[in-house]
């Protein structure tokens, strides 16, 4: 007898109006000319196109005045090779040829799925039985370009839930970078990326044991002015793509949480921040603190990261190592066992592994956790999410690949104290797509990145053909039961 589970009669839908104001450049020769042609309007004319853009503007982005200035700084090197003195430009014109390098991007107007949920920080105000939540989401814009977004619910003692409504504006961060590498595992971590090999040991050689941004950065333009060859000039570029790769963001104390959005930043990352699995650590003296993995994509290679926040204002990302850390699909449990770090993954993208480590950003040795058993998980298995600690053990939230590339939910129990053994595996899918959820951006595609447990259910946030995000429900003792039912 299949395992009952509740469909929640609620779905959380992307909304196309909700843009960041990005900036476009389409190469040096043509924005030249545009700053010349900007350059040739009167003062009076500038004023006459920026005002009332600045108008219309303003209803749709917090503070685009910021925008359009920061987009003018970034061509400064451009006004020096057209001889214009940029410190002379008044206020409305530099605003003008921002605004002409500056573009909306809709970031949820092509997908909207794979959500995780964790404890909000603030549980101040709320009634016996009720929980607030921040649920995280992947929005997928314009091509195809993966960011985090977030939104705040709250559950009640019924276990209904309400999504708060989405701000108005979206805010980027501000990025500080500020981060001190150690060599080893920088360029441990670079020999993974393909970069020339003599570029790396030359930078190496350069370099202390720990170094800064700064350092590098000044380096890398040293040894580029010995080049003629741009090719090679790329591969020291890609050097600090890779540093860029290390580095923090800060929100503004003013924004909601549905205002902030973690765009890629780093080269690395540009074509993607994919299917972040928030979770939240508890340290061994008590105190908590919300990590999350994510995949950033370039277009062609993948690096696993760590995001690393307290506030959910301020964040600190980094790339993850290791032989355990080449592929998607990371997922930490929320406290250490038997004094070590523990991640999930599916290094070869089949199967799961688990990792033990005593630091947090470095994964060695995966050790076989799970394979495929099922018809319906016959093509992969992989997590959803971080596992969830109970009496019995650890229930871990799996996705199924089966026949038509359809994902499906299922669960298994590892045992709390070793949970490289498996205790049970449903034997049959724990959620699958119904006749409403199979069409969408990516058909029969139900997954997750992440429950949570609220009075004694199980609450599972999950994607709906990557085009929208429901909840569903199921008794947390009849699931743990069923589980060591089916065994393994």
């Amino acid at each position: 007898m299949k395992l009952s589970i509740e469909r929640k009669p609620i779905r959380v839908n992307p909304d196309p109006k909700r843009v960041i104001a990005r900036f476009f450049f389409n190469g040096n020769d043509r924005a030249k000319e545009v700053i010349q042609k900007v350059m040739s309007l009167s003062e009076d004319i500038a004023f006459g196109i920026v005002s009332p853009l600045l108008q219309e503007y303003s209803k749709r982005h917090r503070n685009i005045t910021r925008v359009l200035n920061r987009h003018c700084s970034k061509l400064k090197p451009l006004f020096g090779q057209l001889n214009i003195d940029f410190d002379t430009l008044t206020v409305y014109r530099k605003l003008l040829i921002g605004s002409y390098f500056t573009h909306e991007y809709s970031i949820e107007s092509a997908a909207f799925f794979n959500p995780s949920v964790v404890e909000d920080p603030d549980q101040t105000e709320l009634e016996d039985g009720e929980r607030r939540v921040i649920i995280s989401f992947r929005a997928v814009g314009e091509g195809h370009i993966s960011s985090i977004t977030f939104r705040r619910a709250l559950i009640d003692k019924f276990n209904n839930i309400t999504v708060l409504p989405a701000g108005s504006y979206i805010d980027e961060a501000e990025v500080v970078r500020n981060a001190v590498y150690n060599k080893k595992l920088f360029f441990d971590k670079a020999a993974v990326t393909q970069i020339n090999i003599d570029v790396l040991s030359e930078l190496e050689s350069k370099l202390d044991h720990h170094f800064e941004y700064s350092n590098l950065r000044r380096i890398i333009i040293d040894s580029q002015k010995l080049q003629e060859s741009d090719i090679k000039k790329l591969e020291y570029d890609k050097v600090l793509w890779l540093a860029d790769s290390y580095y923090e963001i800060v929100f503004s104390l003013d924004t909601d949480i549905s205002d902030r959005v973690i765009f890629p930043i780093s080269e690395y990352e540009r074509k993607g921040i994919e299917d972040a699995r928030f979770v939240q650590f508890t340290d061994d003296d008590g105190t908590s603190v919300y990590y999350a993995t994510y995949t950033a994509y370039d277009g062609s290679l993948i690096m696993p990261k760590l995001l690393q926040t307290t506030d959910f204002y301020n964040f600190k990302i980094m790339p993850l190592y290791g032989d355990g850390a080449q592929n998607k699909n990371l997922a930490l449990f929320p406290r250490k066992i038997n004094g070590k770090y523990v991640m999930i993954s599916r290094i070869d993208g089949c199967n799961n592994y688990i990792m033990y480590s005593d630091k947090i950003n470095i994964w060695e040795k995966p050790i076989l956790l799970q394979q495929p058993k099922f018809s319906w998980e016959f093509i992969q298995i992989g997590n959803c999410g971080s596992p969830i600690e109970t009496k019995e053990g650890w229930i871990v939230i799996t996705h199924g690949v089966g026949p038509m590339r359809r994902y499906v939910l299922g669960a298994s129990l590892l045992k709390l104290d070793d949970p490289g053994v498996e205790i049970g595996r449903l034997k049959e899918p724990l959620l699958t797509p119904n006749s409403d959820e199979r069409e969408g951006y990516v058909p029969n595609v139900l997954y997750s990145c992440g429950a949570i447990v609220h009075n004694n259910k199980l609450i599972i946030p999950y994607g709906i053909s990557d085009s929208s995000t429901s909840f569903a429900e199921v008794d947390l003792d009849k699931l743990l039961e069923r589980l060591k039912q089916d065994g393994v």
